[in-house]
């Protein structure tokens, strides 16, 4: 090789541009580079969700419970008579964020019950995109608040994928939580994808629904601060009013005496102010009571008793909601941008909830297992009644009222109080006839294709380079200046857990499939075997009077037109189970850790929800902690769930202890006799179980580096799901205390923990290796 082989020089490089050419100056005038800007006029959008609250609840509504702000934007804006959503959580929210029907996006039934079906899945494909991506791919900023419940909860975890979180769903900030209901008074949020709790406690004054109000504000303060060029969308979606009702005694009390009447009587009180306001017709009358509750009159005076404050506890949750509601309104007004935000305020996301059975209960999972309290049994504890020691929501014979004039609750598709809700708009001036009624009939696939409407942007044909799968919505704003304009809205189905309807020009199908309060072996009655009935909702308002006998070939053809809509949308195959889907393995979907019986983890680990954390239920299985202790250490080592449903291993001075809950009703806690010397130590918990059908008995025991220091028996165990809010975590126990031994959020371990291993056996059989617990109890 010659020395010339390895030399670059300058003209071993290619030929560049002439330099005579090149700009050397900069252009001071040239344009800056700007965010997509949106279309002249285009206002800001603010939706709020109110959640479980009936269409005769709110005071706008014709009920009982006052909501100022809600009137106040019914005066200075237009509320719908006619406007339906899904009768769940989850279908709902999907099919506003993404303006097509629950089934063709795949939330056929809540996020914890997906299956593999396509109607059913629970992940929203990319060729559905949300209102969220697509004001933001035209310069919106977005922001949600509160409850989401859309992420598949096998996503749930610090392992993520979160694409379908908030923030990978078009919002630029979340703050809120991801599940189906949150304790509001030790609620377990996250910041975009970050878990985070609140810095005080309920004798700080703390409450979810005003930190989620202060949120907003701070958010859509800053947001105008620095770009008051740029409209915003905010999403501001409530816990509140679903279950836990949870609200300060003095809202509760407001509202002492008003029900005493009882729910037959609010009933007739609720339609009479419904048409008084022309709400409902003049000649609308009440839908029959279903079938299996109690009528008033047949309550004794405690059952009475206790039902009457069930009510007054919601309807002091119901307003207080509203007047945060209220905050967000007000500032929204003196920062001089409320006439030109188009506002949405949706009261329920489905009918009022009959989940709390017939006579109500302070823990709500109960009804959720199959079981009930008695009134006798609540009476005591009525003064606490919303607190934090309860967990509660009331009778089903109130939904039923709260629905007023409709038949029916949550769950139920096929009938109205399931399904029809309240909805107001505002749009300053851009609405004339303020304080009008609409009675156009709409869904809640309306709300996208109306804000793209009001926006002035187009329905996209691709976002992100997906072609999107077509908008199912109809644009509401023709009703915004025409009260009298025909329904653009001619057709639509309905379906929830093998309830199923269909309305089709004026005429409703129906047939009722299931009882809201009964969600656990439900009935394996055949789906051809369900009654179906027609209603001519253009002369029978409520759904009172059954015409299925008079006009059989209609029926069939509107059978024929759901038949036809449910195969276009996955509807079909249809599943009538509720509590039972809640377990990963029944449903058949993706379980985060299936086939693994050994799960080990570190120090921190923690704030997994149900489908992410281990599956200690209906399963014998061993826990072992390597920790170091010192002197009268204590603290949780583990523990998941919390005061209404759970289990917990801990210490108090060093002794070891382990507290298993069930659903809130039974504690069973096993203690040994002496504390843990200073040093390290393994520390196990080995729970045998019975074998059997779910929510079969167990005999826990405590073992000490190896030997078994205590056992205890298990009558119960939960069979389905621990919590819908609490979540497992290693090294504290969050939200509320499992048991009463250690105080709420300061009870971390204050020894080191090294790991904790989970050895877990076949679920639903009893392990023979682990009699010696078993013989233990025995010779105590």
């Amino acid at each position: 090789m010659t020395s010339q082989d390895h030399i670059a020089g300058p003209s071993a490089q290619p030929p560049g541009p002439d330099r005579t050419r090149l700009p050397l100056t900069v252009d001071t005038t040239a344009r800056p580079i700007r965010p997509v800007e949106t279309p002249e006029g285009a206002p800001n959008v603010l939706v709020v969700l109110i959640d479980d609250m009936g269409f005769g609840a709110s005071t706008p509504y014709g009920g009982p419970c006052d909501m100022p702000t809600a009137e106040r934007l019914a005066d200075e804006g237009l509320r719908y008579s006619r406007f339906h959503v899904t009768s769940l959580c989850s279908p709902t929210r999907q099919a506003l964020l993404t303006g097509r029907n629950h089934h063709s996006v795949g939330m056929g039934v809540t996020s914890e019950m997906s299956t593999p079906e396509p109607g059913y899945h629970g992940f929203r494909p990319a060729s559905a995109a949300t209102v969220a991506q697509i004001l933001g791919g035209n310069g919106y900023s977005t922001a949600a608040f509160g409850k989401w419940h859309q992420t598949p909860p096998v996503e749930v975890s610090p392992s993520g994928p979160f694409t379908r979180w908030p923030t990978g769903e078009g919002f630029d900030h979340f703050y809120g939580f991801m599940g189906a209901e949150m304790n509001h008074w030790y609620p377990q949020l996250f910041q975009g994808t970050t878990p985070v709790e609140p810095d005080r406690l309920p004798e700080d004054g703390y409450h979810l629904s005003e930190d989620l109000v202060d949120h907003a504000i701070d958010w859509v303060t800053t947001q105008q601060a620095i770009t008051p060029d740029r409209p915003f969308f905010a999403y501001v979606a409530f816990g509140a009013t679903h279950a836990p009702f949870h609200v300060a005694a003095e809202w509760r009390d407001k509202y002492a005496g008003r029900f005493d009447a009882g729910w037959d009587a609010q009933r007739e009180q609720i339609l009479a102010r419904q048409q008084a306001l022309g709400i409902v017709p003049e000649d609308a009358v009440l839908a029959p009571w279903a079938d299996g509750l109690p009528r008033w009159e047949e309550l004794d005076d405690t059952e009475k008793a206790v039902a009457a404050r069930f009510m007054e506890l919601y309807a002091g949750f119901a307003e207080h909601t509203d007047v945060q509601v209220g905050r967000l309104v007000d500032t929204l007004d003196e920062m001089g941008v409320l006439d030109d935000t188009l506002v949405f305020y949706l009261l329920g996301d489905n009918g009022a909830s009959g989940e709390g059975g017939p006579l109500g209960t302070l823990r709500e999972h109960l009804v959720g297992h199959g079981l009930f309290e008695d009134a006798a049994d609540m009476a005591p504890q009525l003064d606490q009644l919303g607190d934090p020691t309860t967990y509660p929501i009331y009778p089903a014979g109130w939904a039923l009222a709260m629905n007023t004039p409709y038949p029916w609750t949550k769950q139920i598709a096929s009938h109205l109080g399931g399904v029809r809700d309240g909805m107001i708009v505002r749009w300053g001036n851009e609405i004339a006839d303020r304080g009008a009624i609409r009675h156009q009939y709409h869904h809640v696939i309306d709300v996208l294709p109306t804000i793209l409407d009001a926006a002035g942007l187009p329905q996209p044909d691709t976002v992100a380079g997906v072609e999107q799968q077509p908008i199912e919505g109809t644009s509401m704003r023709y009703t915004f200046d025409d009260g009298a304009a025909p329904d653009r809205r001619r057709t639509q189905y309905f379906e929830m857990i093998g309830n199923r309807g269909i309305y089709h020009e004026g005429w409703a199908a129906v047939a009722r499939h299931g009882i809201p309060w009964q969600m656990v072996d439900v009935s394996d009655r055949p789906f051809e075997d369900d009654v179906w009935e027609l209603y001519d909702l253009d002369n029978d308002w409520s759904q009172a009077h059954d015409l299925a006998d008079q006009y059989p070939e209609r029926l069939a053809e509107l059978q024929a037109v759901f038949d036809w809509e449910g195969e276009k949308h996955k509807v079909f195959p249809l599943d009538a189970r509720v509590t039972e889907r809640e377990n990963p393995d029944v449903a058949g979907r993706l379980d985060l850790h299936q086939g693994r019986t050994t799960l080990v983890f570190g120090p921190r680990v923690g704030r997994l929800n149900e489908e992410a954390a281990p599956n200690v239920k209906n399963r014998s299985f061993l826990i072992t902690a390597d920790i170091e202790v010192g002197e009268r250490s204590g603290g949780v080592v583990v523990a998941q769930g919390g005061r209404f449903g759970g289990w917990s291993l801990y210490l108090v001075d060093g002794v070891p202890a382990y507290a298993y809950n069930f659903v809130g009703r039974d504690l069973t806690v096993v203690r040994g006799t002496t504390a843990l010397e200073p040093g390290q130590h393994q520390l196990g918990l080995r729970f045998a179980y019975d074998g059997g059908p779910p929510g079969s008995g167990a005999t826990a025991g405590i073992e000490v580096d190896g030997v078994l220091v205590a056992a205890t028996r298990i009558e119960h165990t939960t069979a389905y799901y621990f919590s819908f809010d609490e979540t497992f975590n290693v090294g504290v126990d969050r939200g509320t205390p499992v048991v009463d031994d250690y105080p709420p959020v300061h009870n971390r371990f204050e020894g080191r923990i090294a790991t904790v291993r989970f050895d877990l056996e076949e679920e639903g059989v009893s392990s023979p290796e682990q009699d010696r617990v078993r013989a233990h109890l025995t010779h105590q």
